[in-house]
Parts: C-alpha cells; sequence; structure tokens
C-alpha cells in the first residue's frame, strides 16, 4: 500500500502542475464599435447610415423592429476581467429616434480597461 501511495503522490504532483499550463482562449463576441462612429449617431438618421456607421447589429429583435442593441464582450484568456460594451438604437419608423450609449467618464474607463488588456504591438 505504502509503495502504491509513493507512486501516485509524483503523479498527482505532475497532473496538477500541467494543470497549470492549460492555454485558455480569448473569447470576443459581438461589434466592437469605435466610440467616434458611435457619437455621430443623431436623432433623424435612417436605418441605412446608422448600419453604415456602426455595422449590422449583434441583436434584432424579431418581434421590435424599432430597436437595434450593438452588444461586444471580451475575455481575454485567464485574465477575470471583462470589457463588456453595449449601444442600443431605437427608432421611430424610419428614423432613429433616441441612442443608449455610456457616457463619457464610462467609455474612457472602458477604453482604459481594454488597452490594459490588450498587448503592446511594436514593430521594427
Amino acid at each position: 500500500m505504502l509503495r502504491a501511495l509513493k507512486c501516485i503522490v509524483p503523479l498527482l504532483g505532475f497532473a496538477l502542475l500541467s494543470a497549470a499550463c492549460v492555454y485558455r482562449l480569448n473569447i470576443q463576441q459581438g461589434n466592437f464599435l469605435d466610440q467616434a462612429a458611435v457619437d455621430q449617431v443623431k436623432p433623424g438618421m435612417t436605418h441605412s447610415q446608422v448600419r453604415y456607421l456602426l455595422g449590422t447589429p449583434m441583436v434584432a429583435d424579431t418581434f421590435d423592429k424599432e430597436r437595434w442593441d450593438y452588444i461586444y464582450y471580451l475575455k481575454k484568456g485567464r485574465t477575470r476581467k471583462v470589457d463588456s460594451r453595449r449601444v442600443t438604437v431605437f427608432f421611430d419608423g424610419e428614423k432613429v429616434a433616441k441612442i443608449d450609449k455610456p457616457s463619457a467618464a464610462v467609455t474612457a474607463a472602458q477604453d482604459a480597461s481594454a488597452a490594459a488588456m490588450k498587448p503592446e504591438r511594436r514593430y521594427q
């Protein structure tokens, strides 16, 4: 029994150490929106103008054609930080009625968080 236990202990140690080396994929979902493009969306714009600026919405509600949701989610590898953004455009007929977006302070904090998560690329 003691001999079998001596063989199992190194195997358990190896299993624990190798589990720490598992690669975790980056999970990115949705539409990444440039804040400058979001700021250009104004009431009175048409569907096609909004689609030109922001792209096709991630979530188009089948029951409410007057609302487009742009959702973005990024989780980098093993980090617990998540970059999540949401912009909602409400239409009245063919024109934008209002846009629900984060404030400038929240956007600046999200951009700083996203910059900290992205690796710096240097070209020579």
